[in-house]
């Protein structure tokens, strides 16, 4: 699967992430699992495990999101996982209108790791709980550091301001699973 270079906000920048990348590491009938690298993570800020559950404004610290807006549409679904392994998945008719609560079969799983240099957060989406179609992507994260540094990374950035449900955040494109 490839792998997407995330960059930081110019406006926000981190003070000691180096980098990221996110990939999806699979897409079948089952899950879709994705993977985000944080280079540089000595100073990430964790949110402390809570449990599996539904969670608004996860947003407000270290969070990953992936978009999917099923190709030649305006709706789209919205994504928010958390290293707390608390989540949230979104509807919206178009950008940042008519958003609802996105019915899961289940919770996804999340898991962070950490190494000396480096952070690896996987998760893996109900594949029953998303667009059974061709989407374009867009993988994203807000980063926590120490001293309450944020910045925001995606695929590409189309707004002065953070904006990750602008359009031209999703730029990857994810094939419909296997079978749709």
């Amino acid at each position: 699967m490839q792998t997407h270079v995330l960059v930081a906000h110019p406006a926000f920048p981190p003070v000691q992430v180096r980098g990221m990348e996110a990939r999806v590491i699979g897409h079948d009938a089952n899950w879709l699992r994705l993977r985000w690298r944080i280079e540089g993570s000595a100073g990430l800020v964790v949110p402390a495990f809570a449990g599996k559950g539904r969670a608004d404004e996860l947003w407000k610290t270290t969070c990953f999101e992936a978009f999917l807006q099923p190709e030649g549409g305006s709706a789209y679904v919205e994504l928010n996982l958390s290293p707390s392994e608390r989540w949230a998945a979104y509807d919206f008719t178009a950008p940042r209108e008519g958003m609802s609560e996105r019915a899961m079969p289940r919770e996804p799983d999340c898991t962070m790791r950490q190494g000396s240099s480096f952070a690896i957060f996987d998760a893996a989406i109900p594949a029953a709980g998303l667009p059974n179609a061709v989407c374009n992507l867009g993988l994203t994260a807000v980063i926590e550091e120490d001293g309450g540094v944020k910045s925001y990374w995606a695929l590409a950035h189309g707004a002065e301001h953070p904006d990750f449900h602008d359009p031209a955040c999703f730029k990857a494109q994810l094939a419909a699973p296997p079978g749709a």
